[in-house]
């Protein structure tokens, strides 16, 4: 049986990859005067956000979640063709999106009382949320039933994990998200800090006095993760998520299969950050994606 895969706008997977891959993307919105906001990849696209950050230094944009009508709206539609739905939402440690949702498919509910409808708090974000979508599409298309995919699902969330760095602390104090990394700030303005996400939140990881050192060192913490958990990488889903820079990602991959010369470039696609997160780490995050395969 066939369902229908959703999303919110921080899976950040590109708009013509998630209409091939069929997602239904329920878009944050993204604002720079706290009056005028916009629809991420529907009314503003994601070269022109980092363009205008890099651009208005010291203006810091501000995310808004999906509201409960634009989830009623998409899930009233397939509820309408009785399709059954998955909806993977950002872990909501960060945003109310799955809230939202939730709200949501209980509106719908009254409204369609047979709809099957299941809001999935995915306990991370970004392109890590991008790649957690794409299994859920892998398990659609190669046959698991739904509640199959929905049981997988669940099962591979905790190993979720993204490594990154960031130009400077700033975009994160400023969006509220400084949280256990306040430890870093102070006298330590100058570093660049080194960021696990797990189980939905952020950890401090270190500091490096430099971007490339920086970056060496999320490498290291790739590899530590990779030795305890994935030996095997075939049993693991990886990606590389960056801010402004593609060149600089392209440069960062080629580093990384230096170190890691089991993978290739195909075991490291390239996805960047979007609007949703990118208000939070400003325009030069780097880090990898790291899931356990669903199948």
């Amino acid at each position: 049986m066939k369902y229908q895969i959703i999303s919110d706008g921080s899976c950040d997977l590109p708009p013509e990859m998630a209409k091939e891959r069929g997602i239904h993307v329920v878009p944050f919105y993204v604002s720079f005067d706290d009056t005028h906001y916009y629809k991420e990849n529907v009314e503003i696209h994601i070269r022109d956000f980092y363009q205008s950050m890099v651009e208005r230094k010291g203006v810091y944009p501000k995310s808004s979640l999906p509201s409960i009508q634009d989830y009623c709206d998409v899930f009233e539609r397939y509820a309408r063709e009785n399709l059954p739905m998955i909806c993977i939402c950002i872990t909501e440690k960060f945003s109310g999106s799955f809230g939202a949702a939730t709200n949501a498919r209980e509106l719908t509910l009254e409204k369609y009382p047979n709809a099957r409808i299941t809001v999935i708090n995915s306990q991370i974000n970004t392109v890590l949320q991008g790649i957690y979508v794409l299994e859920a599409c892998r398990l659609r298309d190669q046959g698991f039933s739904y509640e199959e995919s929905i049981e997988r699902l669940l099962a591979i969330r905790s190993s979720g994990r993204i490594f990154f760095t960031v130009g400077d602390l700033e975009y994160l104090r400023h969006g509220g998200r400084i949280g256990k990394l306040a430890g870093l700030t102070g006298s330590l303005l100058g570093v660049k800090p080194l960021i696990t996400l797990k189980e939905g939140e952020i950890f401090p990881s270190g500091i490096a006095r430099s971007r490339k050192r920086s970056m060496q060192k999320v490498i290291d913490l790739l590899q530590q993760y990779l030795s305890e958990r994935f030996p095997d990488t075939a049993d693991c889903q990886l990606c590389i998520g960056y801010g402004y820079s593609r060149e600089e990602a392209e440069e960062f991959r080629a580093l990384t299969l230096e170190h890691l010369p089991n993978l290739t470039e195909q075991d490291l696609p390239l996805f960047q950050i979007g609007a949703t997160i990118g208000v939070h780490t400003g325009p030069y995050p780097i880090g990898f994606g790291v899931l356990q395969k669903a199948c």
